[in-house]
């Protein structure tokens, strides 16, 4: 699923990348224009320069926004997978044992004996933690 969202955020990224080189010509081919027609000596083509020059730097304006606004926007699309903590517990003695999440493991699941007094071990808790801000914060997500 992670490679699926990262192919459709670059394929996206890239199509805004193509419009914006694309105003960006048009516009640079305005301001051309409107600078060819300023130094012709036909009065009726040097009344429509400033129509000409005002496309071209509004186009300008525009494609360098939509530039900051996707590269603002591709960071932050970027996904950074959030650590899945299991934590075990004894159901006789209460010890309990956090580690990283493993494939198979869910809630209620017996993990063997228990180091301390041999009884049994089981899942208590699936969970991610998440950090926002600088801060870290424990999100429950199954337990």
């Amino acid at each position: 699923m992670n490679g699926e969202t990262e192919t459709t955020n670059r394929r996206f990224s890239s199509m805004v990348i193509i419009v914006i080189i694309v105003v960006l010509a048009i516009s640079l081919t305005a301001i051309y224009q409107g600078v060819e027609m300023f130094q012709s000596d036909d009065p009726e083509l040097q009344a429509q320069t400033g129509f000409y020059v005002l496309i071209g730097f509004i186009g300008l304006a525009l494609s360098s926004y939509m530039l900051l606004q996707t590269r603002r926007r591709v960071r932050k699309f970027t996904l950074k997978m959030q650590p899945v903590t299991t934590t075990i517990v004894c159901s006789k003695c209460g010890f309990k044992n956090i580690r990283d999440f493993e494939r198979g493991d869910y809630i209620l699941k017996e993990m063997g004996a228990c180091t301390k007094c041999e009884g049994t071990m089981m899942i208590s808790a699936i969970y991610r933690e998440i950090e926002e801000k600088g801060r870290p914060e424990t999100a429950r997500g199954i337990s």
